[in-house]
């Protein structure tokens, strides 16, 4: 079995966000951003989000983009010019033609965590990434933080 999780950074505080991660039991947090450096990041800051987990919980960090949409995607979407369903509909798409379930396939474990900015997974490209790896890959099950 596979246990994966999701979180966001968005409307929490470092303390509530480290804290959620460690009272999982995350291993691994495994960065699906696009951009991760700019400072809308905050805390999350890719540099930063890597000594903080090793220094507060002894987790691990890495960023796997190819889980991430094209910047024309994500500016499409942004802007308004797609709706959210659409949006959706092309992420799948990309993730169905990178072939993540084969191509990451040992490189997604157990307790990893997968990290994007969305307070909640409702609208938010980690919950397709965890449930195209959930729908290909049997006894996975998703938890999001």
């Amino acid at each position: 079995m596979l246990r994966i999780f999701t979180i966001g950074f968005t409307r929490t505080t470092a303390e509530a966000f480290f804290s959620r991660l460690q009272k999982a039991g995350v291993r691994r947090v495994v960065d699906v951003r696009l951009n991760n450096t700019g400072q809308l990041a905050g805390f999350t800051r890719r540099d930063d989000l890597a000594f903080f987990l090793r220094t507060i919980g002894a987790m691990d960090y890495v960023h796997k983009p190819m889980l991430a949409p094209t910047q024309e995607m994500l500016r499409a979407y942004r802007d308004g010019k797609k709706s959210w369903e659409d949006y959706a509909k092309a992420f799948l798409l990309l993730l169905t033609e990178r072939q993540i379930e084969k191509t990451l396939r040992d490189d997604i474990r157990t307790g990893d965590c997968l990290l994007c900015s969305e307070a909640t997974p409702d609208q938010c490209h980690r919950r397709i990434v965890a449930e195209h790896l959930q729908k290909h890959w049997d006894g996975t099950q998703i938890e999001h933080l």
